[in-house]
């Protein structure tokens, strides 16, 4: 668990017994837990501390709910380009709010009353895949920065081709066009992706990889109940009976 050490946890809920009780289990794992009791008081501590990664918010609060709340440090998140991943739980079983939450970005949800050691493994889940994305973002960065030195150093020593080489007459370059198959093996299976959230895309992909529900919510760090609530939104999304007949689509596409 040594990649949790010292990482920022956001917990809000309008009952302060809940967030002591969640803030003191999950400092006993290395987690830095700041509590709030409203969406203001939230908004303003993730503001406050940049390093906040993960967000475990109640879905029914006063004013503000935890599905609003949360899309809007989602938002916030977007605009300053930072990693988080956000979790709600909810006393009540309603399928529609949960499928929306899912819709708008929130990795995971849970029942109350909460089980602890679920949550537990769902958290950690989450840290690990936050510090793979990251890994992933610094190494973007810095290929991005190679990049665009190697394309500076390529400008510049075309400049000195150039004044070093007499001109040479210009001659009619041949146009290439690409084999029409090309783009027809495009299938409507791609238009139909372009329908779906990112994370229905990376769960959809994972389908397409043969991959069972288990194996999928250990890879994406969500629970396989969360997992089965994509599945069925995927296949209704791209018109598609089952998930054999998406895998074989998507393989060919």
């Amino acid at each position: 668990m040594s990649h949790v050490a010292n990482k920022k946890l956001l917990i809000v809920d309008n009952e302060p017994f809940i967030t002591e009780e969640l803030a003191e289990f999950f400092t006993d794992y290395g987690f830095i837990c700041y509590c709030c009791a409203s969406a203001i008081e939230a908004i303003e501590t993730f503001k406050r501390e940049p390093n906040i990664q993960i967000v475990i918010s109640d879905m029914h609060m006063p004013g503000q709910n935890g599905l609003q709340l949360l899309q809007q440090l989602m938002l916030m998140a977007k605009q300053e380009q930072r990693l988080i991943e956000v979790i709600l739980f909810t006393g009540e079983a309603e399928k529609d709010h949960i499928i929306m939450a899912l819709k708008a970005g929130v990795a995971d949800y849970y029942q109350k009353p909460l089980d602890m050691d679920a949550l537990l493994a769902g958290v950690l889940r989450l840290a690990h895949r936050l510090d793979k994305d990251l890994h992933i973002q610094a190494m973007s960065g810095i290929n991005e920065r190679l990049h665009q030195l190697t394309e500076s150093l390529q400008e510049i020593y075309q400049d000195v081709q150039h004044l070093n080489q007499k001109p040479s007459a210009p001659h009619k370059e041949q146009l290439v066009t690409e084999p029409p198959a090309q783009y027809e093996a495009k299938s409507s299976m791609g238009t139909a992706l372009a329908k779906l959230s990112p994370r229905q895309q990376e769960v959809a992909l994972l389908i397409g990889k043969g991959m069972t529900n288990y194996q999928i919510s250990d890879q994406l760090g969500i629970t396989e109940n969360t997992v089965k609530l994509y599945a069925s939104q995927i296949l209704r999304l791209t018109n598609v009976s089952n998930r054999t007949q998406l895998a074989l689509i998507l393989a060919e596409s």
